[in-house]
C-alpha cells in the first residue's frame, strides 16, 4: 500500500498509538504477529534470509554487498558508481534493453551504495514466467556488467553535479563535516557521495576492480520476501548465488577512534545556520541499543513532543526544525543533536541544546515521558512491518549486522521489559555532554543580513535526501532494534 492513503493510515495508526492506554502494551506483544525468518546458506556459502509472504502475488528481493563507501582505498565515489553502472550493459544487453525487459514483466531493479553497503533489489510478481524472466536479467546484472565507457561518463558527470548541489546546501556541508571530524582516518568519514578530486579520477579500472573485489559470494547476503514457497525461494537463491563470483569476506573494520570534543565552524551565507552535536557511541547489535533508542525518542526522536522540539521551537521559538537521532553502524555510529536555526541566534541555540542534553542526562526521563515512549513505539510497530520492503530492510538489517533472528518476534517484549532506570543508565553510558563534536554551518552571528531574516517566511528546506545520505541503512526514523 503506498502513496497519499498509505500516510493517511500510518498517521491515524500512530495517533491510536499515542491513545492508548499505559496497560495496552501489556497485550500488544501476543496481538502482534511477527514473520517467521527462514535462515539457510546457498551452496556457495551465501546466507539467505527469507520471509513467506503471500498477501499479494509480489516477489521482493535484495542482495547486500559489504561494498560500500568504507570499503573504497583509491577514488572517493568509486563505491557508489559502481552499484549506479550495474545496470547501465551487462551479458550483452544494454541498458535500454535491460530496462526494457523488465518493464515487460512489470519488475522494476534498484541500486545504491551508502556507507556501509551496496544494494541491488528487484521486484517482481511472482507469476513464474515474469520472476523467470526478471530474474534471467539480474542474474545477467550480477554476473556480466559491462561498465561502458559512455555510461561511466554520464555518471560521472551526474554525480559532480550532485556533489556541487551539496556544496550549496548548509545541512550536506554539516554532515560531511560531522563525519570528517567524528571519524578522522577512518573508513566512515568517506562520504557515500565521494568527492569531486575522486570522482573525476574513477576510471573503469577502478570501477571493474571495486566490482572483482567486493561483489563476491562471501562478501554478500540475499534477503527474500514474497508469495514463494521455501522451495521456490531456495532455487531464486541458488540461481543468484551461482551469478556471483566466488570470493572470502573482507577483514572487519577498524575500531572508531575516540575523539576529543572541538567546535568547527564552517562560514556559509544566509539567514540559517545548521547546528550537528555528535559523537560515537553505539553499533548495531550492543545491548544498550533499544534502550539508547527509547532514550533518543524522548529528548529528539519523537518530533513535535520531543524535549529539544519544545525547548527550542515551543518555549523559544529558535528553531523550525530540532531533532536528535542514533545511526547505530558494524562499529560505534552517532549519536546525533541537530538544528536549523536563524543566524542571529546561533549561540543562544547551541547553548539550550547543550544545557538541554545535559540536563537530560542528570535527569533522565521522568515516568510519563516513559509510557508515552513505550506506548507510541509498541503501537508504531506494526506498522513498519506492514509491507514487503519494510520485511525486505528488517531482512537485510538483520544478516548484515549478525542481529539476532527472533529479533522482531522478541521486540514488544524486549521494549515492554524496560523501565525509566534501564534507560537512563544506558543514556549516561553511552551519551557525554563533554564528548560532543559541534558542527556550526551558516554566516558568522555578527554579520547577518537583518533585512534578509524580516523578509524570510515559512520554514527553510530541510535538506532531507542529505541527511539520508548520512544516515546508516535502516537507521533513521526508528527502525526496530
Amino acid at each position: 500500500m503506498r502513496g497519499p492513503l498509505n500516510k493517511l493510515l500510518t498517521l491515524a495508526g500512530l495517533m491510536l498509538a499515542l491513545a492508548l492506554p499505559a496497560q495496552a502494551d501489556e497485550t500488544n506483544a501476543d496481538r502482534v504477529q511477527t514473520p517467521e525468518i527462514e535462515h539457510w546458506e546457498t551452496e556457495a556459502g551465501v546466507p539467505v534470509y527469507f520471509v513467506r509472504s503471500t498477501a499479494l502475488p509480489i516477489v521482493d528481493l535484495e542482495l547486500v554487498f559489504d561494498a560500500g563507501s568504507a570499503r573504497e582505498c583509491d577514488a572517493a565515489g568509486v563505491a557508489r558508481m559502481t552499484a549506479n553502472l550495474l545496470d547501465q550493459g551487462a551479458g550483452g544487453l544494454d541498458a535500454g534493453q535491460i530496462a526494457r525487459r523488465l518493464e515487460d514483466q512489470g519488475a522494476r531493479l534498484s541500486l545504491g551504495a551508502g556507507r556501509e553497503q551496496a544494494s541491488i533489489s528487484l521486484r517482481s510478481l511472482g507469476d513464474e514466467e515474469a520472476l523467470d524472466a526478471a530474474l534471467d536479467v539480474l542474474a545477467r546484472v550480477l554476473a556480466e556488467p559491462d561498465f561502458p565507457d559512455d555510461a561511466l561518463e554520464r555518471e560521472r558527470q551526474r554525480r559532480l553535479i550532485a556533489l556541487r548541489g551539496e556544496r550549496q546546501s548548509a545541512a550536506a556541508l554539516a554532515w560531511r563535516t560531522l563525519y570528517d571530524t567524528l571519524y578522522p582516518g577512518h573508513p566512515y568519514s568517506r562520504a557515500p557521495s565521494g568527492t569531486e578530486e575522486g570522482v573525476r579520477a574513477v576510471t573503469r579500472e577502478h570501477v571493474r576492480d571495486f566490482h572483482a573485489q567486493h561483489y563476491t559470494t562471501g562478501n554478500a547476503q540475499i534477503a527474500l520476501v514474497g508469495d514463494l514457497t521455501r522451495e521456490q525461494a531456495e532455487a531464486v537463491a541458488e540461481r543468484l548465488s551461482s551469478s556471483l563470483q566466488p570470493g572470502e569476506a573482507l577483514p572487519p573494520l577498524p575500531e572508531v577512534p575516540r575523539v576529543p570534543s572541538r567546535t568547527v565552524e564552517v562560514e556559509f551565507p544566509g539567514t540559517q545556520t545548521r547546528i550537528l552535536m555528535g559523537h560515537p557511541a553505539i553499533a548495531r547489535g550492543e545491548e544498550d541499543l533499544l534502550a539508547l533508542s527509547v532514550a533518543d525518542h524522548i529528548l529528539g526522536g519523537s518530533g513535535l513532543v520531543s524535549r529539544i522540539f519544545q525547548s527550542m521551537r515551543e518555549e523559544r521559538g529558535l528553531s523550525y526544525s530540532s531533532h536528535s537521532s542514533l545511526v547505530p553502524m558494524r562499529k560505534a555510529g552517532p549519536v546525533v543533536l541537530g538544528s536549523q536555526v536563524r543566524a542571529d541566534r546561533t549561540g543562544e541555540a547551541r547553548e539550550v541544546l547543550e544545557n538541554e542534553l545535559r540536563d537530560y542526562l542528570e535527569t533522565g526521563p521522568d515516568e510519563e515521558e516513559m509510557a508515552r515512549a513505550l506506548r507510541y513505539l509498541s503501537g508504531s510497530f506494526p506498522l513498519q512491518l506492514e509491507s514487503n520492503s519494510q520485511l525486505l530492510s528488517a531482512l537485510s538489517d538483520t544478516g548484515f549486522y549478525g542481529l539476532p533472528l527472533d529479533r522482531l518476534e522478541t521486540y514488544l517484549e524486549r521494549l515492554q521489559a524496560l523501565d525509566r532506570d534501564t534507560v537512563h543508565r544506558a543514556l549516561r553510558e553511552r551519551v557525554d555532554a563533554d564528548r560532543m563534536v559541534t558542527v556550526v554551518v551558516g554566516p558568522p552571528e555578527d554579520e547577518v543580513d537583518e533585512e534578509a531574516l524580516e523578509e524570510e517566511e515559512g520554514p527553510p528546506d530541510p535538506d532531507a535526501p542529505y541527511e539520508r545520505d548520512h544516515h546508516g541503512p535502516g537507521e533513521a526514523g526508528g527502525a526496530p532494534q
